[in-house]
């Protein structure tokens, strides 16, 4: 790099940056090989040839900061880009919680790095550390704020509106309450609806089992029924025989003349006699006793039996019909009478825990109320505040485009409900995580018209003015560090463009900003001014960087001004242009 003394307008620029980019270096992005951009405090210019590299700073700067990787931006024979840029932290709380947030260190600087691979696939670290693209994108909305020439064309997106007047009124906090409150609102909702979806299947549920219970109450089946079934129904299918052979055997044994019973008396009453010639006929005379008692009990028995057992076919039929309403039951519930027990006990569980569904919903309709109030509340103290800084806005901005040239041009900010199908319906509006209003910035270009949307009446040039001036208003508000304007000064030129010189100066008060231009009545306003031009070296066009000390700055804005051809003319006409921007920053207005 070629390196040839500073500009500098003394020590007014800089004051309350709490943070700012001290240097951006690029390899093989584009046409840069290889190159370094060391910027400063106040406002930090870039002029040059076009085509010579300007705007791949502003490309290589976006890509660290998480823009979209586009592998075409790679050098050609090159495997891969790589962008690091090196920031200095102030007192930045809330950037500082959100590294810590992410155990990523950062002292007093924070280096970030971004590689590009010829694939277009990219990396992203973060103080060393390997880091997510929606994390270096957040990280990014308090480094860095960038103002292209594309986004005149984001200005006309009324999408973009609110954030701005967002920005302006200070509501991050009021509407991060908002968001909280809609995402809350949004989980009372589904969990209210699914426990309304459940208890309509818990109803659903619940009849089956009352039903299913039903059947089991009625049946009330015992352990071991079952078998016991089965063997009464094997009897009752075989009374008949069974009765026809427990008669003849109770016969035989007790009922007939010749029955077992008599033999053994008779039997008996000959050993009795015999007792009284040898006392060893004793002890078989007990034990015939004891054989013939046994006899009439099974005799008995046998008559019993016959007695009860029915020859009924209707009772045949309801054992069947009862051990296969079981067997149904079974088989519905499990694989045994103690697996459908069982499962009774579980189903007369869950019906109880049923019942206790409809207080459950309950709850959440009365935790949905809540949360819709509060979402209410919230949303609608959001869009007082909207309305309220609207006014405020409008003029200021009003004011700058005055002094850009635009006196009769006047700006209204509508804020107006939501309208479409988006968001949560909540009292007739709709509500998103940015609250119940839209926004859009109107704008009258002369006196006597109404107001209306800038994507219809305003011209580039305008656009470009409208953008500076809501970035003026807004400059001293975010927590931006560095501002980037690529050529803000698009279709404008001569006084206009001096005028935005001044503007840039004093964002460049408070702010550190850095910009790109071709016009040389912005360009004597620098604090630091670097040329951009190309060389073709090897074969290969190369883009370089010089920074330029005051001679070399006043040579360029001669350039700018006469041409090719530098003339006396043209370099008094710079130092004319320097001299009274230097000035008009040493006393600058109000």
């Amino acid at each position: 790099r070629a390196i040839a003394g500073s500009v500098s307008a003394g020590g007014a620029c800089g004051i309350g940056v709490d943070v700012s980019l001290q240097l951006l270096r690029i390899r093989n992005l584009a046409i840069i090989e290889e190159t370094e951009l060391e910027l400063g405090s106040g406002l930090n210019v870039i002029t040059g040839e076009t085509g010579a590299g300007k705007s791949i700073l502003i490309a290589a700067l976006a890509l660290v900061l998480g823009g979209r990787a586009d592998a075409g931006l790679v050098r050609t024979g090159a495997p891969r880009a790589e962008v690091e840029a090196l920031f200095e932290l102030g007192d930045v709380p809330a950037l500082r919680a959100l590294l810590a947030e992410h155990d990523i260190e950062a002292d007093d600087e924070l280096v970030i790095r971004r590689v590009l691979l010829k694939s277009g696939r990219s990396r992203a670290y973060v103080g060393g550390r390997l880091t997510p693209l929606h994390l270096l994108r957040r990280l990014a909305r308090g480094l860095v704020d960038i103002s292209s020439q594309h986004e005149h064309h984001t200005l006309v997106d009324a999408r973009t509106h609110l954030e701005h007047l967002d920005a302006f009124a200070h509501l991050s906090s009021t509407r991060q309450q908002v968001s909280e409150a809609h995402r809350a609102l949004q989980d009372a909702s589904v969990a209210l609806q699914h426990a309304e979806d459940a208890l309509r299947a818990r109803a659903e549920r619940e009849d089956l089992l009352r039903f299913q219970l039903g059947e089991l109450a009625t049946l009330d089946p015992k352990a071991g029924e079952v078998d016991a079934l089965e063997r009464q129904v094997q009897k009752l299918r075989h009374a008949a025989e069974l009765a026809e052979i427990a008669g003849r055997a109770e016969r035989t044994l007790y009922g007939a003349d010749n029955a077992l019973i008599t033999g053994l008396a008779r039997v008996t009453a000959r050993l009795e006699q015999a007792v009284r010639h040898d006392p060893l006929f004793t002890e078989l005379v007990d034990r015939l006793d004891s054989a013939r008692m046994e006899v009439e009990e099974v005799a008995r028995d046998l008559e019993r039996y016959g007695a009860e057992l029915s020859l009924e076919p209707r009772v045949l039929a309801e054992a069947e019909e009862r051990l296969q309403a079981i067997r149904r039951l079974v088989r519905k519930h499990g694989h045994t009478i103690n697996d459908l027990i069982e499962w009774g006990s579980t189903a007369r569980a869950e019906l109880a825990q049923l019942s206790a569904g409809e207080a459950r919903v309950e709850s959440l309709s009365t935790a949905l109320e809540n949360a819709r109030e509060r979402a209410r509340v919230e949303a609608f103290a959001l869009s007082q505040h909207r309305h309220a800084a609207a006014e405020p806005l409008a003029a200021a901005m009003t004011a700058e485009l005055a002094s850009l040239g635009m006196g009769g041009a006047r700006v209204m900010v509508d804020v107006a409900p939501l309208d479409g199908e988006g968001g949560v319906a909540l009292d007739g509006q709709r509500l998103t995580a940015r609250g119940i209003d839209r926004v859009e910035f109107l704008i009258a270009p002369n006196p006597g018209e109404e107001p209306r949307p800038l994507a219809r009446v305003a011209s580039g040039g305008e656009l470009s003015r409208a953008l500076l001036a809501l970035k003026r208003v807004l400059s001293d508000i975010g927590p931006v560090g560095l501002f980037v304007f690529d050529e803000v000064d698009t279709g404008v030129g001569g006084a206009v463009a001096e005028v935005i010189g001044q503007k840039l100066a004093a964002i460049a008060r408070g702010n550190q900003v850095l910009c790109i231009t071709h016009s040389p009545q912005v360009a004597v306003y620098a604090d630091r001014h670097c040329f951009v031009h190309k060389i073709q070296e090897g074969g290969r066009t190369h883009s370089r960087i010089q920074r330029l000390d005051e001679a070399a700055h006043l040579s360029e804005v001669s350039r700018m001004l006469g041409g090719i051809q530098v003339s006396e003319a043209s370099r008094a006409a710079a130092l004319q242009l320097r001299t009274t921007a230097l000035a008009a920053r040493a006393d600058p207005p109000d």
